[in-house]
């Protein structure tokens, strides 16, 4: 069955005083694309999601992004060492230049030191880190199944709308067929009636050379190589439709190949029934690769 490169999933928790949510989303890409949003405190959490997403994902524009809620009652106070030493150095240089000046100051206590901006922190410890992480990467599995259960309900809608394309494509080109087959004897009568021109207008007719430049002619209008390889094609993608793997890749490069075919079909028509059949075959075509743009 043939997956989407569209889909979209969620999962929400809790830990303690924290809680968060998990938005994942795809789009189509030409390869695989991974654009991750993760809070920082995390660690191994962005690598550990990285992983698992490019073992299940082949192909596709995919976000994932986590929203991260810490309540304050959940945080730890700690000093930053390195902005009280600078606030003890400060005051230290304060007091000098006060005594050098003749002006005496009060001095500080703790509390106007841990008053300064900087000096405490919140934060999770170490401990509660590595057990947030811990809890949000259980989260993964389960997020990553639904995102695939999504992906193939949307490719199985895309093989169902590919699958009646080609059978119109089919069925158009047992028109062209048919069309070619009805031309087939205006063809003849109009390159005899050139032969008869030639010969009339021209004295010494080198009528070897005139049977071969018709002969050139009749090939260069004959549909019979670009109806065979349609054919062949149709086959190649219903078959590519029944693989388990990825077949994007393979399916848009079939759909140019369709595309080239229908072209040349249509530049040989030479006659409006065949050239209005070739139309209508390259307007399936396009809409066929349109769909097959999102399979992954």
């Amino acid at each position: 069955m043939i997956q989407s490169m569209t889909a979209y999933a969620s999962q929400t928790g809790t830990l303690d005083a924290a809680s968060w949510a998990w938005e994942l989303r795809g789009v189509n890409a030409r390869g695989l694309d991974l654009r991750l949003r993760i809070p920082d405190g995390l660690d191994g959490v962005e690598a550990a999601v990285r992983t698992a997403l490019t073992t299940a994902l082949k192909r596709g524009n995919v976000t994932l992004n986590l929203r991260l809620t810490r309540e304050s009652g959940g945080q730890a106070m700690s000093l930053d060492l390195p902005t009280l030493d600078s606030v003890l150095g400060a005051l230290d240089t304060v007091q000098e230049r006060a005594f050098e000046m003749g002006v005496t100051l009060a001095q500080p206590n703790s509390a106007d030191v841990l008053a300064q901006r900087g000096v405490i922190v919140f934060g999770a410890t170490d401990e509660n880190s590595d057990a947030l992480a811990k809890a949000v990467l259980q989260d993964i599995p389960a997020l990553i199944t639904d995102f695939c259960a999504m992906r193939a309900a949307e490719g199985a809608a895309l093989g169902a709308v590919i699958a009646s394309q080609l059978d119109e494509i089919a069925g158009l080109i047992a028109q062209a067929e048919t069309a070619a087959e009805v031309r087939r004897p205006e063809v003849k009568a109009s390159l005899t009636a050139a032969l008869q021109r030639v010969i009339e207008d021209i004295a010494d007719v080198d009528e070897a050379r005139v049977a071969q430049e018709l002969a050139l002619l009749a090939v260069k209008s004959d549909i019979t190589e670009e109806i065979d390889r349609l054919k062949t094609h149709v086959i190649a993608a219903r078959d590519l439709l029944k693989d388990t793997k990825p077949i994007g890749r393979k399916l848009d490069f079939l759909a140019q190949e369709f595309n080239r075919e229908a072209n040349t079909l249509c530049s040989k028509a030479g006659a409006s029934a065949l050239t209005s059949v070739g139309l209508d075959l390259k307007a399936v075509i396009e809409q066929m690769r349109e769909q097959i743009q999102n399979v992954e």
